[in-house]
């Protein structure tokens, strides 16, 4: 790895660590006065204790990571990396106008003083608008992420990637959303994809190697504020950006399905949700003791940071399993 290039990602990595740090350190007692976050009436009984936790805490990593991106895309644009930087910004744009979202959806439950904002169909419909947008956008760009390439050879998925690629914007961006149920988990996952990104992808996509960086950097900053006892909850604001980043880097890689891969995590959380609906319509039996997973594990005994240190271990994995699939096309 070339030190010019370690030199930059580690200017990123802290840039974007202290800057949220300072961000929220600022933050956290007018949030405290005005944000305190309403918790679900049906999520587990011990979490009753958090109740008048300040959110809305992703702004501060939201700023954090758009400003050390788009200073780097204005450097592709100077350096004649006109493609990639585009890129770069629409794929900052999504994450952050879904992030906009959340604020919408934040700002709502707090109005009410109860866990529920946005209705499900509001929030899939303003995100379904985005996705479409953000589709629309790779195109102009020139961006190929219809066709993934794998070890094995390439798939070409024609009029199926438009689906496929609005199922995966929506889907990885709202599992992010679930995955955000205890103090830092929702963090310490996207640390742990943005830690992949860095190591896997600077051959290639040095810019994914420097949002994977910037990745690091946010979410270990807002971990200062938000390890177990949290201080402050990211909220809807910071899980929505989170999710619809790492989609957005996937995507920019011209492999969407990598999305799928490194969002392990997310899509366990997911399909936690999924399965424990079905199966109860179905049969009237629940197969978790409660869903997402998380809560599952909490009851079962375990504590909220050993579950965050699982899910960081299973993200890692993940990178692993994303170098032996896309080795032919990535890396």
């Amino acid at each position: 790895m070339n030190v010019s290039f370690i030199l930059l990602y580690l200017a990123a990595f802290i840039c974007t660590f202290c800057l949220t740090a300072l961000v929220m350190r600022w933050m956290l007692p007018r949030l405290k006065r005005s944000a305190a976050q309403p918790i679900y009436t049906d999520g587990p009984k011990w979490h009753s204790s958090k109740s008048g936790t300040p959110t809305m805490g992703g702004i501060s990593f939201i700023l954090a990571i758009d400003l050390v991106l788009l200073l780097f895309s204005l450097m592709l644009f100077k350096n004649g990396g006109t493609t990639r930087g585009w890129l770069l910004v629409a794929g900052v744009a999504f994450a952050t106008l879904n992030g906009a979202v959340g604020i919408a959806d934040d700002l709502k439950k707090l109005k009410r003083r109860e866990n529920k904002g946005l209705s499900a169909i509001q929030k899939l419909l303003l995100q379904a608008v985005l996705s479409g947008a953000y589709m629309l956008a790779l195109g102009f760009i020139g961006v190929d992420a219809g066709n993934p390439v794998f070890s094995f050879g390439q798939i070409r998925l024609g009029l199926l990637y438009y689906p496929l690629a609005l199922l995966i914007l929506l889907g990885i961006t709202n599992c992010a959303n679930l995955t955000d149920g205890l103090d830092g988990l929702a963090s310490c996952t996207a640390f742990g994809i943005g830690a992949v990104l860095l190591l896997l992808s600077h051959a290639i996509f040095p810019d994914l190697s420097l949002a994977g960086a910037a990745l690091m950097g946010g979410t270990a900053g807002f971990l200062v504020y938000n390890l177990n006892p949290a201080r402050v909850f990211m909220g809807d604001t910071g899980s929505l950006y989170l999710g619809a980043l790492v989609a957005a880097c996937a995507f920019a890689s011209g492999n969407m399905l990598l999305a799928v891969v490194l969002g392990a995590v997310y899509v366990i959380e997911g399909c936690s949700v999924i399965i424990q609906v079905a199966a109860f319509k179905l049969t009237g039996r629940r197969v978790f003791k409660m869903a997402p997973i998380h809560h599952h594990l909490e009851k079962c005994g375990w504590s909220e940071n050993a579950v965050c240190i699982l899910a960081l271990l299973i993200t890692l994995a993940a990178g692993l399993a994303a170098v032996l699939l896309f080795s032919g096309g990535l890396w």
